[in-house]
């Protein structure tokens, strides 16, 4: 079974809000084991409703509408549901009198324009909604030598749409479903490599049609690659992906930092923690960025003891004891490092800088430093990127995550 999600409205077209529903909807679609095939967004405009209702019934087998069942004049689903089905809008009394019960329980009278909340393309039938005036539409729409497809349109109100789900939308498409299939994904998180390298790096993983799929997807130099399987249960998809996921740790090693919702910041916190080792961090050009993701993951008091920014020279010159820097270069940068391990008298210390908005020279421009310092000794390494300030900011703070991260790992396995 294929299905295609449908979001309604002129805000989200036109970006002023974006559109969350058709995420929820797929992840619950996922649960119950069909696949979206689409996503659709269309403005408040009869004509295009109408358009994309007709391609998603000939090309779907269930059609999920969110949106444009309010009372007011740019609602247009109803009618356009109408029109796409070729029939008549009749009203339904027994909806009527549930919005007219919902008015009359706060104490409010009911305009005139709500009445058309109650009009059903003819042949279809209601979805109550306990929490709204708008009840939903459940259809069937026959099609020449093909099973029907089966449609939902539903409020975009997400309180109401969550709740109407659950109650009736759920049931009816797993009662339509011929046998219990769940959908699964999971997700491995990388860092150090591109997508094409890393594609290079497994085996025939990434191929179409293969069971399970995996995808790659790059996002601020993160690489996640998507396990998808399904199977008559949870465990089963589960069991199914573990030989690729085998497969993947084997082959990307120590690229693979994370599963799931994890972070670079996720990882050092857990190597950190492992230790009972404490951090602190200076950075010249990224705004506080590494010190910012580990606040958010640590508790208050524990691995990261503090950090500095160092927007110029006046304030570097504060942080490594009033030198004057020759060149601003990766020596400095280990400087950082080591006076802010000494300063707040951490275990470790870690520095990213000068990015290329901080320096004063366009030769070295995308090229940076990063630097780690332990009572041990200092590491750096002199990087480049490429790219928006933006992106060469994020890649810059997580390459000082990623040396961090890796000097954690080797410190484990000598111990």
């Amino acid at each position: 079974m294929i299905a295609e999600v449908i979001s309604i409205g002129d805000e989200l077209t036109s970006g002023q809000r974006l559109d969350t529903n058709s995420q929820w909807i797929s992840q619950r679609l996922a649960e119950l084991g069909v696949r979206v095939g689409f996503h659709t967004t269309v403005a408040d405009d009869l004509a295009a409703s109408i358009a994309i209702f007709q391609a998603a019934i000939g090309r779907a087998d269930l059609v999920v509408i969110t949106g444009g069942l309010g009372p007011t004049a740019d609602d247009l689903t109803r009618e356009s549901l109408a029109a796409a089905a070729g029939c008549e809008l009749v009203r339904n009394d027994d909806a009527l009198e549930t919005i007219r019960e919902m008015f009359r329980r706060f104490g409010r009278k009911m305009p005139r324009s709500n009445e058309l909340q109650a009009m059903f393309p003819a042949g279809s039938r209601p979805i109550p909604n306990a929490h709204g005036t708008a009840p939903g539409i459940a259809m069937e729409f026959t099609r020449p030598s093909r099973e029907p497809c089966r449609l939902f349109a539903l409020p975009g109100v997400p309180a109401e749409l969550f709740g109407m789900w659950q109650q009736s939308v759920a049931p009816a498409i797993s009662a339509a479903l011929p046998a219990g299939r769940v959908i699964r994904h999971r997700r491995i998180k990388c860092f150090g490599a591109g997508e094409s390298k890393m594609e290079e790096m497994l085996p025939d993983l990434v191929r179409r049609g293969r069971t399970p799929s995996v995808g790659i997807t790059a996002s601020g130099a993160t690489i996640t690659l998507r396990i998808t399987a399904e199977g008559a249960n949870e465990e089963e998809c589960h069991a199914a992906m573990e030989p690729t996921v085998a497969t993947i740790r084997e082959c990307l090693g120590t690229l693979v930092f994370g599963e799931e919702d994890d972070e670079l910041e996720h990882a050092v916190a857990r190597l950190l923690a492992e230790r009972d080792a404490t951090l602190a961090v200076a950075e010249w050009g990224t705004g506080g960025q590494i010190a910012h993701w580990l606040a958010s993951v640590t508790e208050p008091g524990g691995t990261l003891r503090g950090g500095f920014v160092t927007p110029n020279i006046a304030a570097l010159r504060v942080l490594i004891d009033g030198t004057e820097p020759v060149d601003v270069d990766g020596a400095v940068v280990e400087a950082m490092a080591d006076g802010a391990r000494k300063r707040l008298a951490a275990e470790y210390g870690l520095a990213v800088g000068p990015l290329p908005s901080a320096r004063d020279d366009t030769k070295s421009a995308g090229r940076f430093f990063v630097a780690m310092a332990t009572a041990d000794g200092i590491t750096g390494r002199a990087l480049s990127c490429a790219g928006h300030p933006a992106i060469v900011k994020t890649r810059a703070a997580k390459q000082a995550l990623n040396l961090l991260r890796l000097a954690l790992i080797d410190d484990r396995r000598d111990r």
